[in-house]
């Protein structure tokens, strides 16, 4: 079983920053494809960010059209802990983020669950943008 513990949402106002940690209790993190989702309520649950775990590969990531160029995923395989630099944020972007682990899991086809999730989720940390 994978356990996944999110922190670090907070309110902040637009245009400001903030980042989410994610501790796995899983190692070694660096074979798991693992990403960043959100939730707003009336909406379905959205990828923001998914990170390639093939250590035979060079490190890949995807993001979502909507925080391309503001967001950017990363890890430290040897906390391990998974985090989700949110820079110029805007309202839109208020919502709940939940971090996500797929095992055995790589390349293309961990990338393509940016779009199709993931097998396991964390709690998830409030995330809220005002003007």
């Amino acid at each position: 079983q994978v356990h996944l513990e999110e922190s670090g949402g907070g309110s902040v106002q637009v245009g400001g920053s903030l980042t989410l940690s994610c501790q796995h209790s899983t190692t070694p993190i660096s074979r798991y494809c693992m990403g960043w989702f959100r939730t707003v309520p009336g909406k379905e649950r959205e990828g923001v960010a998914v990170i390639d775990g093939d250590r035979n590969a060079p490190e890949r990531t995807t993001y979502a059209d909507s925080v391309k160029g503001r967001f950017t995923i990363s890890r430290d395989n040897t906390k391990p802990t998974l985090f989700l630099q949110m820079d110029n944020l805007r309202p839109e972007d208020s919502g709940t983020y939940y971090c996500a682990a797929a095992p055995r899991v790589y390349g293309n086809l961990c990338l393509a669950n940016l779009n199709f999730g993931m097998d396991y989720y964390g709690k998830g940390t409030p995330v809220t943008v005002s003007a």
